[in-house]
């Protein structure tokens, strides 16, 4: 069972444990940098697989007053990873679909929630896909990585 929970301080030991590979730290930084991006309006959350935490991403409240492409009263998904021993087993998918109904309890007040993945990452683009995302047909090319698509799921 894959389950959400807010970062707390009990599962720092755990996150600085997530390895992923060289390609994938290009899209989502290591799991250091991540623990030092909490603030007001990115908050951090862990991916939990069978009661252990396999995953990580940021939640950007922020999102829409730096990327033109969302709108007001959305969210920007950021830094989603899954550890590299984790892959490849359906993790990633069903953590997406569970962060849709985290998202409609937890930031109701939000009605969607937008990403940009790197569109040298067609592993990470289907599974956005295969857990409810939907690719705008739009292109994000501020990204240090290269072009991104912009993709977008519905909270409301």
């Amino acid at each position: 069972m894959v389950e959400i929970e807010q970062l707390t301080n009990s599962h720092l030991e755990s996150v600085n444990n997530i390895r992923l590979t060289e390609e994938q730290v290009k899209f989502a930084g290591t799991a250091a940098e991540f623990l030092l991006d909490g603030s007001e309006t990115t908050h951090l959350h862990v991916i939990k697989s069978n009661d252990v935490i396999v995953g990580f991403f940021k939640l950007d409240t922020a999102y829409p007053a730096n990327y033109r492409f969302c709108p007001e009263g959305s969210l920007g998904l950021r830094a989603f990873a899954i550890d590299k021993n984790q892959q490849g087993k359906g993790i990633g998918t069903a953590a997406v679909k569970a962060l849709f109904s985290y998202l409609k309890t937890h930031y109701s007040n939000y009605g969607s929630i937008y990403l940009t993945v790197n569109c040298k990452n067609p592993g990470a683009v289907a599974c956005y896909q295969k857990g409810g995302f939907e690719d705008t047909n739009e292109q994000y090319l501020g990204g240090a990585a290269g072009p991104q698509y912009i993709m977008r799921g519905n909270i409301a």
